[in-house]
C-alpha cells in the first residue's frame, strides 16, 4: 500500500474524496506528541481528546506507544538528560550548568533512599511482649499512677 502525501507532507487516506470519512492516518508527528503527553501522565482519554480520534481510533493506530506508557517518564527523562549532555559535551557553558542542576537533583532524590538502606529495622516484639510492655505502662497518666509509684 503506497502512500500518496499533501502539500504538508501528511498522508493522504486512501478512501479520500469518497464518501464517508476518511480514515485515521497515524503520523510520526502524532506518535511522539502521544510518548511525550504519556510521559506527562496524561491518561489516554485525554491524549485522544488533544490528538481529536476517538478512544477506540487512539487504540487501534497507536497502541505501541501506549503499551509503553509506564516507561514513557523515565524515556522522557532520559531523552532529556541525553540532549543536555550532548550540548554540555560540545561546550555550551548554559548546558554545563544545567547538567550539574540535573546531577545535583539526582543526587538528592537518591539520599532518602540510601537511608533507607543503610537504617537497620527496628526489632518486632511479639504479642505476649507486646502485651506485657503496654500491662507495664498502663498506668502512667492516671491518677492511679500516683499511688502505685
Amino acid at each position: 500500500m503506497a502512500l500518496n502525501f499533501d502539500l504538508l507532507g501528511d498522508p493522504i487516506p486512501e478512501n479520500w474524496g469518497r464518501r464517508g470519512r476518511p480514515q485515521h492516518v497515524p503520523t510520526q508527528e502524532n506518535r511522539s506528541k502521544i510518548r511525550l503527553l504519556l510521559g506527562f501522565g496524561w491518561t489516554a482519554e485525554r491524549i485522544a481528546r488533544a490528538l481529536r480520534v476517538s478512544k477506540p481510533t487512539l487504540r487501534k493506530h497507536y497502541f505501541a506507544e501506549l503499551r509503553h506508557a509506564d516507561e514513557a517518564r523515565d524515556a522522557l527523562k532520559a531523552a532529556h538528560l541525553m540532549m543536555v549532555y550532548r550540548q554540555a559535551d560540545a561546550g555550551n557553558v548554559g548546558a554545563i550548568k544545567e547538567l550539574g542542576r540535573l546531577i545535583e537533583r539526582d543526587e538528592l532524590e537518591r539520599i532518602p533512599q540510601r537511608r533507607r538502606a543503610e537504617e537497620p529495622k527496628p526489632e518486632k516484639l511479639g504479642k505476649k511482649e507486646a502485651a506485657d510492655l503496654a500491662a507495664r505502662s498502663a498506668h502512667e497518666g492516671t491518677e492511679w499512677g500516683a499511688l502505685l509509684n
